[in-house]
């Protein structure tokens, strides 16, 4: 937290320097094109100048490999917005900023969005590391950022009052995974498979904590630096058990890589993973080998969610995944605020809270007092390499702060009570 302070006092001392990018779209001129972006050299805010600016910390670039579809979701929010009548007839414009090290230039691009081009409010970041260097800044500016990627439960622990996350967070979703986990298993060894990275780790903190809960843990657990190869041995000892279930738990192309891995090797059990698991960056990859895994599926099908894949589909030429459906919740929700506030940065703040529950792509958001999503996760699948929601009972998360509850053994599932907790060999592999 120290160094995130140091980089904020550093950002504010150069907000004057490099411009952060207006991206002011026009449309694609064949079906299909993803856009790039016309960058203009950007002005401050003026309520008078003709224009509503909301940042977006974010690379701004339909083809990037993490967060494309994101940035294609919150430019197809404006355009809609704008074909809509803007705000009271001036158009709502994207303030881009974003550098693939934001712990260096792109803490200052947030903080100039916030103080030198005024933005009304920020959509942002990417993921947890991202999302936390954005809060420390509107922490300070006093404008709303509202998260559409960041599943790190911290984010919305931090009291501050300007902080809104529209997708579920880790402890909701493991509390879905959990027990189908456990109903796989059904007593024998598991093995779990992660990489080191904050957000992946954070989620297996989660994780095996509602799992010591049901008195279970994973026979082995390997940990991987992200982009590191399961060796031989690791591999021969996972397999040495006959697990009935594989826990993988990284982003979306790790995840796909270890996939390939486990089945090339033979391992013919249950496929756990996270959220990654539902992005369109993991099923491509991992081809064939993705039907049948399961991960919390973070949306929940409505006619809204159908009314945005057709619209994503036919502008992009691509079907749309979870983050881009949060992504476009958070850029309407940002500015449905934006027309009912008025221009004052803490009236939207104030009009975010009050849109809730919203009816959005993803599902209902429903902030709950620190302004995080509180909505149940159920559970998804890869079906022919399209993705789903599982069928099945009892495949929905508890709400925040409600207790699983266990299955009993007369449901011809694993009783998890009484329970034996197992102890786990964990291997962190030597790293190259």
């Amino acid at each position: 937290m120290g160094r995130i302070r140091v980089l904020l006092l550093v950002a504010l001392a150069v907000v004057g320097s490099d411009a952060v990018r207006r991206c002011s779209y026009a449309p694609s001129t064949s079906s299909g094109q993803a856009p790039t972006g016309t960058l203009q050299a950007a002005t401050p805010a003026d309520p008078n100048a003709g224009e509503v600016l909301i940042g977006y910390f974010g690379p701004a670039s339909a083809s990037h490999p993490q967060a494309g579809d994101m940035w294609c979701a919150a430019s197809l929010a404006i355009e809609q917005a704008n074909a809509a009548g803007g705000y009271r007839g001036a158009p709502f414009h994207l303030i881009a900023g974003w550098s693939e090290n934001p712990w260096g230039t792109g803490v200052s691009d947030v903080a100039r969005m916030a103080y030198t081009h005024k933005a009304w409010a920020i959509v942002g970041g990417i993921d947890g590391p991202s999302t936390h260097l954005a809060e420390q800044v509107i922490a300070k500016a006093r404008l709303a950022l509202v998260n559409p990627a960041a599943t790190d439960k911290s984010v919305n622990q931090a009291s501050v009052a300007w902080m809104f996350s529209c997708i579920p967070q880790d402890d909701v979703q493991a509390a879905a995974l959990a027990p189908a986990i456990a109903s796989r298993a059904e007593g024998r060894p598991f093995a779990m498979v992660s990489t080191v990275d904050h957000d992946s780790h954070l989620f297996v903190v989660e994780l095996l904590k509602v799992l010591k809960e049901q008195g279970l843990a994973p026979a082995y657990h390997f940990e991987l630096k992200p982009g590191q190869a399961l060796v031989p041995d690791a591999l021969a000892k996972l397999l040495s058990i006959d697990p009935k279930a594989v826990v993988l738990i990284a982003d979306a192309r790790d995840s796909a890589r270890m996939l390939r891995e486990l089945r090339a090797a033979g391992c013919d059990g249950v496929v756990f993973g996270g959220p990654w698991m539902g992005r369109r960056a993991f099923v491509e990859p991992a081809g064939q080998a993705a039907d049948g895994v399961v991960f919390p599926y973070l949306c929940v099908t409505s006619d809204a969610t159908r009314k945005f894949e057709q619209d994503f589909t036919e502008r992009f030429g691509r079907q749309p995944d979870y983050l881009a459906a949060h992504t476009y919740d958070a850029v309407t929700m940002t500015i449905a605020a934006i027309r009912k506030g008025g221009l004052d940065r803490t009236r939207i703040r104030d009009a975010l809270r009050e849109l809730s529950p919203w009816q959005g792509a993803s599902g209902e958001i429903r902030w709950d007092d620190a302004g995080a999503n509180s909505r149940p996760v159920s559970l998804g699948t890869i079906v022919e390499g399209r993705m789903c929601p599982l069928v099945g009972a009892n495949n929905r998360s508890p709400s925040r702060g409600e207790r699983p509850a266990p299955q009993s053994s007369d449901e011809g599932k694993r009783s998890f009570a009484p329970a034996r907790t197992l102890r786990t060999a964990r291997f962190r592999l030597p790293f190259d």
